[in-house]
């Protein structure tokens, strides 16, 4: 929503992947938010702490800002966080560009949990709750994406 938490760490996750992967050439990530309350702000304090010890370092250049009109031109896909996000994506979306819209657990091919949670309100646990989930999301996401390159 406000581009400082769960965005953030999953596009830090997903940055190291793509270099795992040797993909740069091939795959763009950025990360936005439905909200732009926070529009140029680092990360949260606790998700950048999570993100570092996990080796993700990628999250101290990440910047909060909002989708802008043109991402949903840009971009091959568009992968919300949460039901709430989805909707206002799709709220926001020009009807040719709606079928870019997914959930990222659903789209990464997640069992169980569709909804990555806001870890905003809660402990540092929930901070690395929600970098695993990002982590697993990622990997399913990227196994998705290289397969449509070859």
């Amino acid at each position: 929503m406000g581009n400082i938490c769960r965005s953030p760490m999953a596009s830090s996750v997903m940055q190291a992947g793509i270099s795992r992967r040797m993909l740069a050439e091939s795959i763009a990530v950025d990360s936005a938010g439905t909200y732009a309350g926070r529009a140029t702000e680092k990360a949260d304090a606790r998700a950048i702490e999570v993100a570092r010890a996990h080796g993700y370092p990628q999250i101290d250049q990440e910047r909060a800002r909002r989708v802008r009109e043109e991402d949903f031109e840009q971009f091959d896909l568009i992968l919300a966080m949460d039901a709430r996000n989805l909707a206002d994506l799709r709220a926001a979306c020009p009807p040719e560009h709606q079928h870019k819209l997914h959930l990222f657990l659903a789209y990464a091919g997640v069992e169980g949990e569709q909804e990555v949670p806001d870890p905003y309100y809660n402990n540092m646990q929930v901070f690395e709750d929600v970098l695993g989930l990002c982590e697993l999301g990622s990997d399913g996401v990227l196994d998705r994406v290289a397969a449509s390159l070859n």
